[in-house]
């Protein structure tokens, strides 16, 4: 066979998502997390699909070739390298699909909120056929954009512009997976429900999140970067007198998830950025939710960077940006029930509205040691500012927070940290 028909052939199994045996440029597919980083290079490390055979390395370029390399979730070791933009919200022939496509048995948007307004419908949950119409519709679209990732996966973007766009990657019940060097991009949530009694005044339920690790161990999430990009939340309506959330979480790690390491990684232009454990009644969360975040950026984020429950978490060397326009801004660690957050040397810049105090917020916590803090360029005792200025409306933080971090890369000051993480926090940036 002639050099062109060789290439040629080359090229069209690449496009069919079969297996494909080079990559462009440095292959960073069956990197392992080196040892000592994080949580998640304890007991054994994380070597995600390092050891799949040819037959299961596939090059995909679109939402049917994902699927198939993702086998169901299957726990064969297995890489799959995301070439371009990937839509998660297509049909089998590759053609867009829009919230309109996904509506059934008579749904709409217009219809749903004249069936709950409140001024009418009352303060009850929503029931009865248009919202068995929304649940129905709800359900068309987590067919196509839920995607489940199975044990012994790594999955990487190749080259600088690897995107999934409207996709909800979910690690549930697996073990031993990476993903790298990839956009997540906008889970936009066609059909959010109304929940009346939420927050008092009621308020709109999403239902994915780019990324959500469920009983997930052992995950090393490396140079990722995770957006809204595309529906901002704050341009959607106001619908009963609240904002119509279409996002939940860029990335959810709960239902004792374990031993999980989070590097530099850039989360930005989101309301609820990371949740770490989902409930305050979900003791079975004790001596999980293990999870290492170093050298990430926060930018743009109004809450949950991240707010923790029950885990032992280890925050350093991250940076956090808020911009001068953030007047929706609540607080960017959140100290929960039984948590354990052990922050060093973390750098935050914020526009002069908001104080050193605003930082923290206790959400029936107990416990944050910190130490090496910049804020806006000075050195600050984090806790000891949070107790002076909050003890009238919650309580004192201790810094005993019951353990020390022994696995992490180099700790950096804030200040060299916080340089290098603007300059190489996020997909593309892998040296």
């Amino acid at each position: 066979m002639r050099l062109r028909h060789v290439i040629a052939a080359t090229a069209l199994l690449g496009l069919l998502g079969v297996p494909a045996h080079a990559d462009e440029g440095r292959d960073i597919s069956r990197d392992t997390l080196p040892a000592n980083d994080g949580w998640a290079a304890a007991d054994g490390g994380t070597t995600g699909g390092s050891t799949a055979d040819d037959a299961h390395v596939f090059t995909v370029r679109n939402r049917s070739e994902l699927v198939r390399a993702l086998d169901g979730g299957s726990a064969t070791p297995k890489i799959i390298k995301i070439a371009g933009t990937i839509d998660a919200n297509t049909d089998d022939d590759g053609d867009h699909l829009d919230c309109a496509d996904y509506a059934t048995d008579g749904y709409s948007v217009k219809k749903h909120l004249a069936a709950y307004d409140p001024r009418t419908w009352g303060s009850a949950k929503p029931s009865g056929p248009m919202e068995e119409a929304r649940r129905a519709s709800a359900a068309r679209q987590a067919e196509r954009v839920q995607l489940a990732v199975g044990s012994n996966t790594t999955i990487v973007g190749l080259g600088d512009d690897a995107v999934l766009k409207g996709g909800s990657l979910q690690v549930k019940n697996a073990d031993n997976v990476i993903i790298r060097n990839l956009e997540l991009r906008d889970a936009y949530d066609c059909f959010p429900v109304w929940q009346p009694n939420t927050g008092g005044l009621g308020d709109w339920k999403t239902a994915y999140d780019n990324l959500w690790l469920r009983g997930a161990t052992h995950v090393w999430i490396d140079h990722v970067t995770v957006s809204d990009k595309g529906h901002p939340d704050e341009k959607e309506p106001t619908y009963f007198g609240r904002n119509y959330l279409r996002h939940d979480g860029l990335l959810d790690i709960t239902n004792a998830s374990d031993l999980v390491t989070v590097s530099w990684s850039r989360f930005a232009d989101h309301d609820k950025a990371m949740l770490i454990g989902n409930g305050d009644t979900a003791t079975g969360d004790r001596g999980k939710l293990r999870v290492t975040l170093h050298h990430n950026e926060f930018e743009s984020l109004v809450q949950r960077a991240p707010r923790v429950r029950f885990g032992q978490v280890h925050l350093y060397n991250n940076r956090y940006v808020v911009p001068a326009d953030a007047h929706d801004y609540r607080y960017s660690l959140g100290v929960g029930t039984e948590s354990a957050l052990y922050a060093e040397n973390n750098a935050f810049h914020t526009p002069g509205h908001i104080e050193v105090a605003d930082l923290v917020k206790s959400w029936n916590g107990t416990a944050l040691h910190q130490s090496g803090t910049l804020f806006n360029g000075f050195p600050v005792d984090l806790l000891a500012i949070y107790n002076a200025y909050n003890s009238a409306s919650e309580r004192d933080l201790t810094a005993d927070v019951g353990w020390t971090p022994t696995l992490h890369t180099k700790i950096d000051s804030a200040e060299a940290a916080d340089r290098a993480v603007a300059r190489g926090a996020g997909a593309g940036r892998i040296p």
